[in-house]
């Protein structure tokens, strides 16, 4: 099997869809050995910001001198991107080399007359194997969709850490946050610390029960310890304290205020660490944290105009980047590229972002789910007079390029399936 090969049956698996629950992908690693309790993982959930403290914690272990493994969904540009050893992603040939294993598995298990696995399941066994060929110390293991019954949620982390909780997927994680949050909370495991991003009090409350239930001590994030000494465009810098530990001066270059409260939670997580026995010195910290990257979301490309890259998916992301964009660009003129995938709360995200545009040029998402642009274009012509619809990625590209201000702002957003194929093709030009 090659790396085409490989890639044409992980993705041929996507039409056995998404069956939650921890069954079939218990039985697979079970037949692979188990290859997820040979390491330390820390388990990261949360409906926005779970990429970038999963990216954050994974380059603070990484300058504390670990072998550490990080597991991502989706990614952007290359599928070796979701699983990654040293900051390296996958080679080809090793990802080629254990899909063909884990493919015999597969088909032992259907020969028994048992379930598929899911596309997922099956790149989380992948992952989780590679993890243990290259003999990494730690994992940091980014949940699919959920927590509760994602296939992630078999290992047994030394720490859970759940981000931002808001609105998303409904349709299968229940539509009140309530019920969103009892999914994520479904990572907390019996008596494992889990570290909490400030939320909402519907979500707090359910997480609060949840980790009292399973005797879980749970570490809330200090939000008055934090201290903005600087927030600009790539850059930012702050003070973070929590319980006796002082974190002073910490440095950022993920742009955008949330991504401070991101930081506070990694940093939330690496004191909950060190309680544990993991020996992480300070100056891996600011190393890491200063190391730490994240693309397309709230990513500057080029200056010049700004080009910036954010795939605002979900009503939280678009109020965030609202937010971003009035505080950053204040006064610039701003081109729009937006596409977005029709199962998501299209109206929410239009709402929030086609106000701030001068001009909105609709395309689609590089994905079969993408919303029909002449739809889209109805609902951005509520909030922005200057709408075109061009369906062609790279077209929508030039023609925002011809219509952005000089000293503007080309702002591409919506969905991360237009945001990889932006990224792509304006980092290859």
């Amino acid at each position: 099997m090659n790396y085409e090969e490989a890639l044409k049956f992980i993705h041929s698996t996507y039409r056995f869809g998404s069956k939650l629950g921890l069954e079939n992908i218990k039985d697979l690693l079970r037949r692979l050995g188990n290859p997820h309790e040979r390491f330390g993982v820390v388990h990261v959930a949360g409906t926005n910001g779970k990429g970038s403290v999963t990216s954050m914690l994974t380059h603070v272990l990484h300058e504390a001198g670990y072998r550490v493994g990080m597991f991502i969904s989706p990614y952007l540009e290359r599928f070796t991107e979701r699983i990654q050893v040293g900051l390296k992603e996958i080679e080809p040939d090793a990802l080629a080399r254990i899909t063909e294993r884990v493919k015999e598995k597969v088909e032992g298990m259907v020969g028994e007359g048992k379930n598929h696995p899911t596309e997922f399941e099956i790149v989380t066994a992948i992952g989780f194997a590679y993890f243990a060929e290259m003999k990494v110390d730690y994992a940091v293991v980014e949940v699919g969709l959920g927590g509760r019954l994602d296939a992630t949620n078999v290992v047994d982390p030394l720490v859970s850490v759940i981000t931002s909780i808001s609105y998303d997927h409904m349709d299968v994680l229940g539509d009140t946050l309530e019920k969103i949050a009892a999914e994520k909370a479904g990572i907390i495991k019996q008596g494992r610390p889990v570290v909490t991003y400030p939320q909402h009090p519907e979500a707090m409350a359910v997480i609060q029960r949840v980790a009292q239930e399973r005797g879980a001590p749970l570490f809330e994030v200090n939000k008055d310890g934090i201290e903005v000494i600087t927030s600009e465009v790539g850059r930012q810098v702050f003070n973070y304290s929590f319980d006796e530990e002082r974190f002073p001066g910490v440095v950022i270059h993920l742009t955008g205020r949330h991504q401070i409260l991101n930081a506070a939670t990694a940093l939330t997580a690496v004191a909950v660490l060190r309680r544990q026995g993991v020996a992480i010195s300070d100056d891996a910290v600011y190393k890491g944290m200063e190391r730490a990257f994240w693309p397309g979301r709230l990513e500057v490309l080029r200056r010049q105009p700004f080009v910036v890259l954010d795939g605002a998916h979900n009503e939280s992301g678009a109020e965030v980047l609202a937010q971003a964009i009035k505080e950053y660009f204040v006064g610039k003129p701003v081109t729009l590229v937006i596409g977005i995938l029709r199962d998501k709360d299209v109206d929410a995200i239009v709402k929030r972002l086609c106000p701030l545009a001068d001009s909105v040029i609709v395309t689609r998402a590089d994905s079969p789910r993408t919303m029909d642009p002449a739809e889209l274009a109805v609902r951005a012509g509520r909030y922005c007079q200057d709408v075109v619809v061009e369906p062609d990625i790279e077209k929508a590209i030039a023609m925002g390029f011809s219509k952005v201000h000089p000293d503007g702002v080309l702002l591409f957003t919506g969905s991360l399936y237009l945001i990889g194929k932006v990224r792509g093709l304006l980092r290859s030009s």
